[in-house]
């Protein structure tokens, strides 16, 4: 099987998927339990990944000047600061670190 077949299939898997969603009565989606977790499982899927691109190198972890500028845009959207500024702000974390610390 190459790497086209597995695409392929998960592709084929994702829209059945799909179709099974369309299937869903809407009396169910629009009870309070499932709803929250729809819109909490979007959120924890999009945090892992961010996490993974981060820190993940194969199949280790890698602490460099990432880290430090992800916790930094954390803390700043958590105070509801803008987007750009989170943006700016997480660079000069990750830059400074980087010029400070031999290596990363």
């Amino acid at each position: 099987m190459t790497t086209w077949h597995i695409i392929l299939l998960a592709s084929i898997a994702v829209l059945g998927l799909k179709v099974l969603g369309y299937l869903v009565p809407p009396k169910l989606i629009e009870r309070p339990t499932p709803s929250r977790v729809a819109s909490l499982l979007t959120v924890a899927l999009l945090s892992a990944l961010i996490v993974v691109q981060t820190a993940g190198a194969g199949q280790a972890i890698q602490v460099d000047a990432r880290l430090p500028a992800i916790v930094v845009a954390a803390a700043l959207f958590a105070l509801r600061v803008p987007f750009i500024l989170v943006v700016v702000a997480a660079a000069l974390v990750a830059a400074l670190v980087r010029m400070w610390v031999p290596g990363s």
